[in-house]
């Protein structure tokens, strides 16, 4: 029995992470087998690696260096977590995945998003999500968020400056454009409550 894979993206501060908690949560309780991650990380090993990437000191950091250091914690999260759930049928709820590497690293680092795709076909083999949902939010909200936010631990992303995020917001829309199949967007400047239901919708429909 085959699973379903399901990633959560968006730009900083869109709620992705505790969307997908609730979903979980909600999933879970209809009686589906469900299995939540994220990436970076997911296992230790990818941990450990979200550690390098997003410490708030490491400035010095690469964008290629950083591209090919999410997809090597990609490659190890899918081979031993992502993949088991999915052959054991259950649905995998993923806080992000390649998209992400296409809009931060790919068009908003400038290194070119066919170039990044490409690391990652590498990584990936061909395994792509089966339904995508996009947490649209405007740069200047979701940074806004994240500022009001004083528990939430800032990281090296949060530290870019307005111009990165409004480029990461702009791949986001191109892909949405490229992939209208497996990409749904999602009003993620609603309350979260609004915001749980449309995506939990979506998914539920698209399971069934």
């Amino acid at each position: 029995m085959q699973g379903y894979f399901i990633t959560f993206e968006g730009g900083e501060g869109a709620g992705k992470t505790s969307v997908l908690k609730e979903i979980e949560k909600k999933l879970r309780e209809e009686g589906y087998p469900v299995t939540a991650t994220r990436e970076p990380g997911g296992i230790e090993i990818a941990e450990k690696i979200r550690q390098i990437i997003l410490e708030p000191s490491h400035t010095a950091m690469d964008g290629k260096t950083e591209a090919l250091l999410y997809a090597a914690a990609r490659r190890q999260h899918l081979v031993e977590k992502v993949l088991p759930a999915l052959k054991q049928g259950k649905i995998v709820l993923c806080d992000r995945f390649v998209d992400s590497s296409l809009a931060y690293q790919g068009y908003a680092r400038g290194l070119g998003m066919e170039e990044v795709y490409q690391i990652n076909q590498f990584a990936i083999s061909d395994c792509m999500p089966d339904l995508t949902l996009f947490f649209d939010i405007r740069p200047e909200v979701g940074l806004q968020r994240i500022a009001e936010n004083v528990s939430r631990e800032k990281n090296r992303l949060d530290l870019e400056k307005q111009q990165f995020h409004d480029n990461v917001y702009q791949a986001y829309r191109m892909l949405l454009e490229k992939f209208p199949n497996r990409i749904y967007p999602i009003n993620a400047e609603n309350d979260l409550a609004t915001v749980t239901a449309e995506a939990y919708q979506k998914i539920v429909s698209f399971l069934r």
